[in-house]
């Protein structure tokens, strides 16, 4: 039978760690010979894996970019086998669990793979959700600022994990804080509600049928991303690389993810090259919604890096838009 998949997949032995990863990966492109324009490196969000973005990465490819995206270390089949069945690293189910150093690493891990794969093609760097989070604090902190510009030419946050929009008790934060210290593998159910994700009912509905996707996880991995949307709160100013260009995107009817919080750090965020576009009426996952929105979505994405391209040093200052 003919393969009529849009994107290549490898299993990739990952950054050395204990238990030892390997890593699920697409690759998408361009039909050869054509090169590519550009390069994405896409983080999932909390709980999913790379397979559920298969259309906007395929839609990358035919506009003449590239696209790698990984299961993240604890999700995905990085962590499950195809029927749901988890993966065991030294005899320990390897879902769930990830720290927020073992997470940064395999960003830049991924960003290499990348460099290999299509060397000298400039790079952008894309998270979603939790994966949002998670490239953006990153790009702010000084340890890994510095490796992360020397890489990739901009920076795409989709509905970011800064703050949930309906978060824990105070109370609850703090002993979750506390148990991540002391027992950070400790289960945890963490659900996350399939139609809060989409307008169209049927993307909650494939969430919650998709036996890659399971919330039972750790209290680490938890703490990891409810801590890094705090690091990013509770500065009163934000580094960020001067030269390094930032687009964040989100819909202002997120039930996931809270869009006062992301409104908050792109105020403080001292990107001279920045924009925020924000989507009225749209849900958390913006790539899955219906009559349109989709589409315009992922066309505003390749304008912006189709843009920065042709113009490394185009101008975006401090825009904000909303997009009908």
């Amino acid at each position: 039978m003919e393969n009529t998949k849009s994107y290549t997949e490898a299993i990739l032995p990952g950054p050395s760690s204990n238990p030892p990863v390997t890593f699920y990966t697409r690759a998408y492109a361009p039909v050869p010979p054509a090169k590519p324009k550009a390069a994405i490196v896409h983080v999932h969000g909390f709980l999913e894996h790379s397979g559920r973005y298969t259309r906007p990465h395929s839609r990358w490819a035919a506009a003449g970019f590239a696209v790698f995206s990984y299961d993240q270390r604890g999700f995905g089949l990085t962590s499950l086998e195809e029927d749901g069945k988890h993966k065991k690293g030294l005899g320990v189910s390897l879902y769930g669990h990830a720290s927020d150093t073992e997470q940064v690493r395999d960003v830049l891990w991924a960003i290499e793979r990348v460099e290999e794969q299509w060397p000298g093609t400039p790079i952008y760097l894309m998270g979603h959700s939790m994966g949002g989070g998670l490239v953006l604090a990153a790009l702010t902190r000084a340890g890994t600022q510095e490796q992360l510009t020397s890489k990739i030419r901009g920076v795409i946050a989709s509905s970011p994990c800064i703050a949930l929009t309906h978060p824990p008790s105070s109370v609850l934060r703090r002993a979750g804080g506390w148990a991540s210290k002391v027992l950070p593998n400790m289960p945890l159910n963490a659900p996350v509600d399939g139609s809060a994700l989409s307008h169209d009912s049927s993307v909650g509905e494939a969430f919650k049928a998709d036996p890659l996707i399971q919330a039972k996880v750790t209290v680490g991995i938890v703490e990891a991303m409810l801590s890094r949307g705090e690091e990013l709160s509770n500065k009163r100013k934000i580094s960020w690389p001067t030269t390094l260009p930032l687009l964040v995107i989100q819909g202002d009817k997120d039930e996931v993810c809270s869009i006062n919080a992301t409104r908050k750090f792109f105020e403080k965020v001292e990107a001279k090259d920045k924009s925020l576009s924000v989507y009225p009426g749209g849900y958390h996952e913006l790539h899955n919604e219906p009559d349109g929105v989709a589409e315009k979505f992922v066309d505003e994405l390749i304008s912006w890096v189709q843009t920065h391209v042709d113009s490394p040093q185009a101008p975006a200052f401090g825009r904000t838009a909303s997009r009908l």
